[in-house]
C-alpha cells in the first residue's frame, strides 16, 4: 500500500494526480470526435503549432498557456478557412500550415540566447510541477471544453457522421466544423502541461482509438476512452514517481500498452475475435 500512498502526502503529487485527471478526461472527450473524423493528424499539427506562441509568450514575458492558445486557435481556424477558400483537402492545408508555424516557432526561438528551461519543458511536458494556478487554469479551460461539447453533443454528432446529412438539415456545419477544430486547439493547449507539444497528439488520439476496438456505440466508446485515460495517467504519473522516467513519455507508453493489449486480445480485432468466429463455424 505504501506504492500507492506515499506519493499522496506530497501536494505536488496531488495536484500533478488532478491535473492528469482533467487533461485525460477533456483529451478522451475531444479525442473521440477526432479519431471518428479521421483528423489524428490535426493533433500533431496544432500542438506544434501552439509552439511559436509559447516562445512569443516568452519573449513578451507574458503568460505561457495563453500564448500557446492563441497560436493553437488561430491556427486551428487557418486550416478550416485554407481548406475551404483554396478548396483543398484539410490534410494538405494542415501540412502546409503545420510546417509554416513551427518554423515559425523554430525561427523565434534562435533569437533566445542560452538555454530556456521554461519552452524546453513545454516540448517535453511538466505534469509533476503543476502549481495551484495551473490547475486553476487548467479547469477553467477544461469545464469550457467539455461545457461546449454537452451543450452541442448531437449537432457535433450529427456533423462527424453525416456532414452532408446534417448540412441538408439546415445544420451550419462549416461554423461546427470552424468550432470543432478551436475545440482540438485548446485541449491540445490543455494537454501540453501534461506530456508537452511532441507526444500530445497520442493524449489526444490513443485513449480514443482503443476504445474504438473495444466498443461500437458512440457514448459507450467515450466512456472507455476517459476510463482508459484517466487509468493509464495515473498508471503513468506512480511510474514517473517511482523509477523516475519523464511523466509524459510514461504516460504515452502506458496509453499505447493498453491500445496493444486491445487490439491483440481485444472483442473486434483480437484473440476474443477469432474465438467467436471459431465458434460461429462449429
Amino acid at each position: 500500500m505504501s506504492f500507492l500512498l506515499d506519493p499522496l502526502s506530497h501536494a505536488f503529487f496531488i495536484r500533478a494526480l488532478a491535473a492528469a485527471v482533467i487533461v485525460s478526461t477533456v483529451c478522451a472527450v475531444v479525442g473521440t470526435y477526432v479519431v471518428l473524423k479521421g483528423l489524428a493528424f490535426i493533433g500533431d499539427a496544432i500542438s506544434h503549432a501552439a509552439f511559436p506562441g509559447v516562445v512569443a509568450a516568452f519573449l513578451l514575458k507574458g503568460p505561457f498557456l495563453l500564448g500557446a492558445g492563441i497560436a493553437a486557435v488561430v491556427t486551428a481556424l487557418g486550416i478550416g478557412y485554407v481548406s475551404r477558400r483554396a478548396r483543398i483537402r484539410t490534410d494538405t492545408a494542415i501540412g502546409v500550415l503545420f510546417a509554416g508555424t513551427f518554423a515559425f516557432g523554430i525561427f523565434l526561438f534562435s533569437t533566445i540566447q542560452g538555454y530556456v528551461a521554461d519552452l524546453f519543458s513545454f516540448l517535453f511536458g511538466y505534469l509533476l510541477s503543476t502549481s495551484v494556478e495551473d490547475l486553476v487554469g487548467l479547469a477553467i479551460l477544461g469545464g469550457v471544453v467539455l461545457g461546449i461539447v454537452a451543450l452541442l453533443w448531437k449537432e457535433l454528432l450529427y456533423s462527424t457522421f453525416d456532414p452532408l446529412g446534417a448540412a441538408a438539415s439546415g445544420l451550419r456545419v462549416d461554423l461546427l466544423e470552424s468550432l470543432f477544430l478551436a475545440l482540438v486547439a485548446l485541449t491540445i493547449v490543455i494537454s501540453l502541461q501534461a506530456v508537452g507539444i511532441i507526444l500530445v497528439v497520442a493524449m489526444l488520439v490513443t485513449p480514443a482509438a482503443t476504445a474504438q476496438l473495444l466498443a461500437v456505440q458512440f457514448g459507450r466508446m467515450m466512456a472507455l476512452a476517459i476510463a482508459i485515460g484517466i487509468v493509464a495517467s495515473v498508471a503513468g504519473l506512480y511510474l514517473s514517481y517511482w523509477l523516475d522516467p519523464p511523466t509524459g513519455a510514461t504516460i504515452v507508453l502506458v496509453e499505447t500498452a493498453f491500445f496493444l493489449v486491445a487490439m491483440l486480445l481485444g472483442p473486434r480485432t483480437g484473440l476474443l475475435a477469432r474465438v467467436r468466429a471459431e465458434q460461429a463455424q462449429i
